[in-house]
């Protein structure tokens, strides 16, 4: 036994058994598909490069359609690939979609639409809007589970491809399934390469000894149990702390713990632990995803909790479906960065949710003032994108620790976007997705308060 703990051997026999009473005995069983991925993965690797072959010439530019687990890998590899032809659109904002809409050309454009659901609103609302640009079956991949108004969807539009994902991987964990896979190999990646690499990590998870998954999963919760929840991940790790995020986030926060992310943060705190991620080649990636993963499981068995699950995500979801029904959403300031700061206690962390346009600039401005505040209540800061958060960490804002302190930003999304078949709008949709948010933090006692991008001059 460690520190009262499992053994580290008892905890490894059990994740490879998918035994779920290693977590809390429900469902985690169901959940683990994602430890046959290296293997099932080398088996498509012909099916991948037929599909790259069959594209071929057809098209210029790629655009992925998803969001949170469909969207955050892609991301990942996209960087790591300088894969500057390859586009992930994960915001719903007006501006946005006008300007990669103009950077592209639809018909000579692939659409990869991911989602496992099928039902992702973000998702569908992107697919229309440029299934009216361009209404061709034959640029279009669909990637979802089997089953899924998504597929039913691309089997009626003819569509080049529809790939089922696997069922009993939730979407987090879908990097090396084909919701990742798939990018991979259609912005270049030698995916058998890749795979091959992954396999190794996988194989050094079978045991305790040279098992860096088992390690880091340990350190994880054993920090946890010491109060270092704040999890830094060094600048390094570029884009893949975005997916680190994710997948720390929502599988960890819930029933009032979590394990709090925070990339490319600084590690000096009490509260902290830091993590240092080394990718020094693209294909380094796939080891890294199964390592973080695993030790995710892990770290799930010493907090007590599921990490398969996603209990609270629903919340803001829901907030946002009466929020469109109602009508358009009056987005007024409410409270400051001053009176959000008073508030800061020992262990508290910052979390600004920026509903804005992402562009470098403005996403740096959010850093300037998370950087500042850190500095003015020795909180660590976080940074999110809206609505792509809500995918990502919003599980942990809601389900986790009353520990945060949060900070929803607004811009002017400009004239509205129409979305072909949907009562509304891009504009009135994210505007939406705000106030559901808010709300939902509000209703859970957390501390929030609202403000415009064009104020934050006051904290600079």
């Amino acid at each position: 036994m460690t520190d009262g703990f499992l053994a580290p051997e008892e905890i490894v026999e059990r994740i490879w058994a998918r035994d779920p009473m290693l977590w809390t005995g429900r469902d985690e069983g169901r959940w683990l598909g994602w430890l046959d991925e290296p293997r099932r993965g080398e088996q498509e690797v012909e099916t991948l490069a037929e599909l790259v072959d069959g594209v071929a010439g057809l098209t210029d530019d790629i655009v992925l359609l998803g969001m949170g687990g469909s969207s955050l890998a892609p991301e990942v590899l996209r960087v790591a690939m300088q894969a500057d032809r390859f586009h992930v659109l994960d915001t719903t904002h007006p501006r946005a979609i006008r300007e990669l809409e103009a950077r592209i050309d639809p018909g000579r454009t692939l659409f990869v639409v991911a989602s496992k659901s099928g039902t992702t609103l973000e998702t569908r609302a992107h697919a229309e809007y440029f299934w009216s640009r361009a209404p061709k079956g034959d640029t279009w991949i669909a990637i979802t589970d089997p089953g899924s108004d998504l597929e039913r969807l691309g089997r009626e539009r003819g569509f080049r491809a529809v790939i089922s994902g696997e069922p009993t991987i939730g979407g987090r964990y879908s990097a090396l399934s084909p919701f990742g896979l798939v990018p991979a190999a259609l912005m270049g990646m030698d995916v058998g390469r890749l795979l091959a690499r992954t396999r190794e990590m996988s194989d050094a998870t079978r045991g305790v000894t040279g098992n860096p998954a088992l390690a880091l999963g340990l350190a994880l919760g054993e920090g946890w149990h010491a109060g270092r929840d704040k999890i830094c991940i060094d600048g390094n790790a570029g884009s893949f702390g975005l997916w680190v995020e994710q997948l720390l986030a929502e599988s960890t926060g819930k029933h009032g713990k979590g394990l709090i992310p925070a990339p490319g943060v600084s590690g000096a705190g009490a509260d902290r632990q830091l993590h240092t991620v080394d990718i020094a080649d693209p294909y380094d990636l796939g080891q890294e995803f199964f390592k973080w993963e695993f030790a995710t499981a892990v770290a799930g068995a010493l907090l007590g909790i599921n990490p398969f699950d996603q209990p609270d995500v629903q919340a803001a979801k829901d907030r946002t479906n009466e929020v469109l029904k109602a009508g358009d959403a009056a987005l007024e300031s409410e409270g400051s960065l001053a009176e959000i700061a008073e508030q800061a206690t020992s262990g508290d962390y910052i979390a600004i949710q920026g509903f804005i346009d992402p562009t470098p600039a403005a996403t740096e401005r959010l850093w300037a003032v998370a950087r500042e505040l850190e500095a003015r209540t020795g909180c660590v800061p976080t940074v999110g994108i809206g609505p792509r958060y809500l995918h990502s960490t919003g599980q942990l804002h809601k389900g986790g620790p009353n520990s945060g302190l949060f900070i929803q930003v607004i811009d002017e999304v400009g004239e509205e976007l129409p979305i072909p078949g949907m009562p509304f709008g891009f504009g009135r949709l994210i505007r939406a997705q705000a106030a559901g948010d808010f709300a939902s933090l509000k209703e859970r006692g957390r501390r929030v308060v609202r403000v415009r991008l064009r104020d934050l001059e006051e904290v600079s």
